[in-house]
Parts: C-alpha cells; structure tokens; sequence
C-alpha cells in the first residue's frame, strides 16, 4: 500500500507535461511532484504510473517514491492560473505523488551515456509495459547524482483502455527503434533473462495491491476492484516471458570505444545539489 500524505501547500505548475502536475508540499514535510484525477488523461493514467513504477522499483530500476496524496481543492485558490484552479478543484481526495528529486537534471543521450546491461533493462522494461512515450523526443528520464532514474508511466499499458482486446493487445511486438536509449546497443538478452523470472504472479498481485479501490471502481466489464488487479496481473505475466523476442531495435551504429556510463564531458556535470541525506534532514 502506498503511504498517504495531505498536500499541504500547492507550489508551482510544471507546464512541461500534458496533464499539467504540479509540485505540492506535503505533511510528511515531503515535496512531490503531484498528478492529479482531475486531469484529462483520468484516473487511468495514475494506475499506470503506480503499477508501472511500483513493479520498476522491485525490478532494481530507479523510479522516485510513490505516495498518495489527499488534496483539499482550499489549497489552490490563490492560485492566479484559472486553468490549475480548475484542476485542483476537480481532483479533491486521492492524487498521486512523485518524489520530487531537487537537482535532477533531463537526461539528454548527447550528454550522459548508459552502458548496454542498464539501457537493456529499461528498453525490456519498456517494452514488457509497453510504454510508448521514452523517445529521444521526450524520453522521460532524469539524471540524478550521477544516476538514471525513469520518471512518467502514464502512457503505459494501452490494453487497459479496451480490456475486451487486452490479451491481443499484450501479445503484440514493441517497437524500440525510437527509444531514447537505443544508441546505447541495450542488452536485450542479458535484461530478459535477469528480469523476466523474477515478475511473478505474487510480485505482479503485490504491485497491483497498491492501487487505491478509488481509482478502479466501476471499471466496465468487472464486478469488483480485485478483479480488475487480476486483469493487470494477467496482461503482464502473459507479455514478461516472451517480450524479449517481439522488440524491434534497430543496431546503433558506433564508431570508436563504447563510452563509460555517466557525463561524456567534465563540463556537462551539474552543479552540487543537495543529497537525498539532506534531503531528508531538511524534512
């Protein structure tokens, strides 16, 4: 289950997204990047990000920590933007939190390299959720003391919205020629046979377990919440064991050494920023 904090505080918009989230403080004295159920994308988009970024963390993946967030609309009336008023006003109760990582920088593949084991892991992650939004035009990923982290699971797992096609739409191939991490030879081989035995039937009922019940009522074609874990569950079990035949990678062409993993220049390295030990303290 996810931890619950109140919003306390709503900070500033982030405009880069299309479902307009926000940064809010919390109780916990916590600062999280904050998606809302109010958004046009709906309240679908949020089960995504927890299952797909719950499962990414039990994988070894890094992903911020996950909340949930109880949004009084009160929080938002001296908000100046009428659109962002609007959205807080129709996202009263249960919202979701991100981690908001202080210092993150937006992964760019001119700047920051990834060797092939760590860039296979994330393209069959990618492709076992079959997320469709980790191009090189919007890839999605942070950089982070020095660290990959994946961010914005929302665009994930289409089937859920046609359940009636869903085991058809789980067993089609992933295109990854337009990943942004494609120019790094992904080890696809080695990530499908780390990862795929490890996403169990128990670890897939676990992830699922952490959805609110608000956010799967009355889901057409089921007759309570847990059955609509269980057609999670089964989607992603079907795709994990064979998805590592179905990926289209095109072969990157290299010239020269692979690089280290990390910033290709000295002057590419951000400023220092405060660690997650400081981080904490200042909660």
């Amino acid at each position: 289950m996810l931890t619950e904090v109140i919003a306390t505080r709503y900070v500033t918009p982030l405009r880069e997204g299309g479902s307009l989230p926000g940064i809010v403080e919390a109780d916990d004295l916590g600062t999280y990047v904050m998606k809302f159920t109010g958004a046009g994308q709906g309240r679908k988009t949020l089960v995504a990000e927890v299952i797909c970024g719950q499962l990414g963390r039990r994988l070894g993946l890094r992903v911020p920590d996950l909340v949930s967030i109880q949004l009084d609309p009160v929080i938002g009336l001296s908000e100046p933007d009428q659109e962002v008023q609007e959205l807080l006003k129709a996202s009263g109760g249960l919202n979701l939190g991100m981690d908001f990582l202080p210092g993150s920088l937006g992964f760019d593949p001119l700047a920051y390299a990834v060797d092939a084991r760590e860039a296979g892991r994330v393209v069959w992650f990618d492709a076992l959720i079959n997320n469709v939004d980790r191009s090189w035009r919007n890839p999605n990923m942070l950089v982070w003391h020095g660290d990959l982290w994946l961010i914005d699971h929302g665009a994930t797992m289409i089937w859920h919205h046609n359940w009636p096609g869903a085991a058809a739409s789980a067993a089609k191939p992933y295109d990854a020629s337009d990943h942004a991490l494609a120019r790094f030879a992904p080890d696809i081989a080695a990530a499908a046979a780390e990862l795929a035995p490890r996403v169990t039937e128990e670890l897939l009922t676990e992830v699922a377990a952490d959805v609110p019940d608000e956010w799967l009522v009355d889901e057409a074609g089921f007759d309570s919440t847990d059955a609509v874990r269980r057609a999670y569950v089964e989607a992603l079990l079907l795709r994990a064991a064979t998805i590592h035949e179905r990926i289209t990678l095109d072969t990157p062409t290299r010239t020269g050494e692979p690089q280290p993993p990390g910033w290709l220049t000295e002057h590419l390295k951000p400023w220092p920023h405060p660690t997650r030990k400081s981080k904490e303290a200042d909660r």
